[in-house]
């Protein structure tokens, strides 16, 4: 049954090689599935490495003898990005309705907070073109010394299925505010929104290979892009095993690397925090986007003395989530399925496990039939937790919540540090000299008191341990995507 939507057409499957659309010559056809009915809306062949090659060509052409890094000025950057924001505001209801189609993320998240937020990032760097710059150095006599910025050059940027278009922007923006030239390879399973991105980037006036987008497989054109000698860096977003992959390949040829991986975030509720505060952050910490989030707080930990009645408030509201979960694309959804088949039974393996170890049930734990034919989990709960359970210490990416019962700040932090991750985590209460302690016991790159998943343009975003390294978002992003140079200059 074809998919009716009303604000967006299907895109074609091709790749974006210079300035034109190309069929992808890979021998593997991708088929794209829409979570809400399971159905295949689209089917074509994406890149190989015979295309990321050519884009490898057209990008170092672009970059050397275009004009985007050479003759356009940091002002004139500035404008075409910002022109590119506008555009994405203008084609909100459209990107939401393909980023829905591709995730299953209710339209109502995708259009009044991941799209707005998508054309903020492009805003945000936008204004950094013309601040970016080098510093004069008062060394030894004789000499004038100075430092230049660069770009990085041809940055390949590999981006994940659950935030499809939000994570583009956070690397694209930022990469092309600097100067650079950008390869990026969408996951399979999502392409529209990136498709569309690029489309309105040369609406907005970025010249003719400064974006390519070749969405592929990983182990066919993500490898291809991390082995390419002609790519000078890869920012990646997605789980640690692949993290670890990329680093095992660019080891070869030294190639730099930005890595946002994969989280197990402790979110702490501690007795004299606004009850009825943390019961909502610990829903929206768990269950938006259906629990598919790198900085999900999976893991609740909570003060023994409040737990029973903090627990059953969260089952409250639980049932409220399981109550309008359906449909994305209609308005009254609020909880959509997983990703895809895969996803699904891995969520619900995960469910398996947490009661196979001991973990109690408290409320879901299994598929909700009654949402329709897609991949829908029910929102699930979880008590008595110890942390060595699977379900306390690996990543399930679903709508699934462990909590785990504590006494003590110290107790708190010591639960909370004792996994291989530390992307993000939670403090809730009233004591800012106990939030204060917590948030610099914790070992998280993000740590939000009193509220959670609140994201900035401004903030710099990354994690700790096995979540990776380096920043995304804010000043600490233009790292990421320039070199700095020493000159010496002898006066004498």
């Amino acid at each position: 049954m074809a998919l009716k939507l009303q604000h967006a057409k299907i895109p074609e499957g091709k790749l974006l090689v210079g300035g034109r659309w190309t069929a992808g010559r890979s021998n593997t056809a991708m088929d794209v599935i829409y979570p809400g009915n399971a159905e295949k809306v689209a089917s074509f062949h994406g890149a190989s490495a015979e295309d990321v090659d050519g884009a490898v060509r057209i990008a170092r052409q672009a970059l050397e003898q275009g004009p985007w890094s050479t003759k356009i000025s940091p002002a004139e950057r500035t404008r075409i990005l910002w022109r590119l924001s506008e555009l994405i505001g203008e084609h909100a209801d459209e990107l939401a309705e393909l980023e829905t189609v591709n995730t299953g993320k209710p339209f109502a998240e995708t259009r009044n907070i991941e799209i707005p937020l998508s054309a903020e990032i492009f805003q945000y760097f936008a204004g950094w073109t013309t601040k970016i710059h080098g510093e004069t150095i008062p060394a030894k006599p004789g000499m004038l010394n100075m430092t230049l910025r660069e770009p990085v050059g041809v940055v390949g940027v590999i981006t994940p299925w659950n935030f499809p278009l939000l994570m583009s922007t956070w690397k694209i923006a930022a990469a092309l505010a600097c100067g650079n030239v950008v390869i990026h390879k969408p996951s399979e399973l999502t392409p529209f929104t990136a498709m569309k991105l690029a489309e309105l980037a040369l609406e907005a006036g970025l010249p003719e290979g400064v974006l390519q987008v070749l969405p592929g497989t990983g182990g066919e054109a993500g490898e291809a892009m991390v082995l390419h000698p002609g790519i000078d860096k890869i920012s990646f977003t997605g789980s640690t095993k692949i993290g670890q992959r990329i680093m095992q390949l660019s080891a070869s040829n030294l190639k730099r690397l930005t890595l946002e991986l994969g989280g197990k975030s402790p979110n702490v509720v501690f007795a004299d925090a606004d009850m009825d505060a943390a019961v909502r952050g610990a829903i929206n910490a768990i269950f938006y986007n259906k629990g598919e989030v790198c900085s999900a707080g999976s893991r609740l930990l909570v003060e023994r003395s409040i737990k029973d009645e903090f627990l059953e408030k969260v089952k409250g509201r639980a049932e409220k989530m399981l109550a309008a979960q359906g449909d994305p694309l209609s308005p009254k959804s609020r909880l959509g399925p997983q990703i895809s088949q895969n996803q699904l039974d891995k969520v619900l393996g995960y469910i398996e496990k947490g009661q196979a170890e001991g973990a109690r049930l408290v409320f879901g734990g299994g598929r909700n039939t009654d949402a329709g034919p897609g991949f829908f989990v029910k929102p699930t709960i979880f008590d008595g937790v110890v942390n060595d359970m699977c379900i306390a210490r690996e990543e399930i990416f679903g709508p699934v919540l462990s909590t785990i019962a504590f006494d003590q700040v110290e107790e708190a932090a010591a639960l909370a540090n004792a996994n291989d991750y530390g992307l993000a985590a939670g403090i809730w209460t009233r004591d800012i000299k106990k939030a204060l302690r917590a948030a610099k016991a914790l070992k998280a790159g993000t740590v939000w008191v009193n509220t959670y998943n609140v994201f900035d343009a401004a903030m710099p975003f990354g994690g700790f341990k096995n979540s990776g390294f380096g920043r995304e978002l804010g000043m600490h992003a233009l790292d990421n995507y320039t070199e700095l140079k020493s000159v010496w200059i002898d006066l004498t």
